[in-house]
């Protein structure tokens, strides 16, 4: 399939509704409204395709840098494409998500995750939070490096609560993810989050709440999943 058909399923597929949703979590235009569960159904006619999946990127349509993120191979983004992308995530779910995701799989996913956390944009260091994050999430524990993210949970904590609005929400998904899917620092991690307590997020007017990390990261123990890693991050 080319861009151009692609684009034209997606505005078939989109709706009003869920447009008006994802504009009250943050979304700007160029957007159809299409569900994640939809945009999946794509997915196989862009995965072999990696030009395709980032021509899609490149519209700036929100549903098809979406879908762009959850086709493309990782492996074999660029560090130079992966800066262009996180450039164009006006949003959190771009961020949070699409380009974070895809990051964290990338061979970048340090180097971009480090730099990122440190920018004074809040979608880049959002992106940089989420990045991390999922690099936990599907990094064997022997291969990470737990004095780093031992220094990056006591930096959260000192400053979690004067972060940037969304900084927030991601650095909170940050000490959970290090206590559930890092057994070494799952104490740790615990005894932060139980010191961070509540964390504040404007998420505007929608129904989401900002999960209390504590509560969390016990609700995963108490599955038997602490540890447990994933085999992708991307979704």
């Amino acid at each position: 399939m080319t861009v151009e058909e692609i684009m034209s399923q997606l505005e078939e597929m989109g709706s009003e509704q869920t447009k008006k949703t994802f504009m009250r979590h943050g979304a700007k235009e160029p957007l159809f409204g299409v569900k994640v569960g939809d945009l999946k159904k794509l997915v196989k006619y862009v995965k072999k395709d990696q030009e395709l999946a980032l021509a899609l990127y490149d519209t700036g349509n929100h549903d098809a840098m979406y879908l762009a993120g959850l086709a493309v191979d990782p492996l074999k983004l660029t560090k130079e494409r992966l800066e262009q992308w996180v450039e164009k995530a006006n949003w959190y779910m771009p961020a949070e998500y699409t380009v974070a995701n895809a990051a964290a799989e990338s061979p970048f996913a340090l180097e971009l995750a480090r730099k990122w956390m440190d920018d004074d944009r809040e979608m880049v260091a959002v992106c940089g939070w989420s990045t991390y994050a999922g690099y936990m999430s599907i990094t064997p524990d022997e291969e990470l490096d737990l004095q780093e993210i031992r220094g990056l949970l006591k930096r959260v904590e000192d400053t979690i609560h004067g972060e940037r609005n969304r900084v927030r929400y991601a650095m909170n998904g940050f000490v959970i993810m290090a206590g559930s899917a890092v057994s070494d620092l799952h104490d740790e991690a615990l005894a932060a989050a139980d010191r961070i307590g509540k964390v504040d997020v404007n998420v505007g007017n929608t129904a989401c709440k900002v999960p209390l990390a504590a509560d969390y990261i016990l609700k995963v123990k108490n599955r038997g999943k602490i540890g447990v890693k994933k085999k992708t991050c991307i979704c």
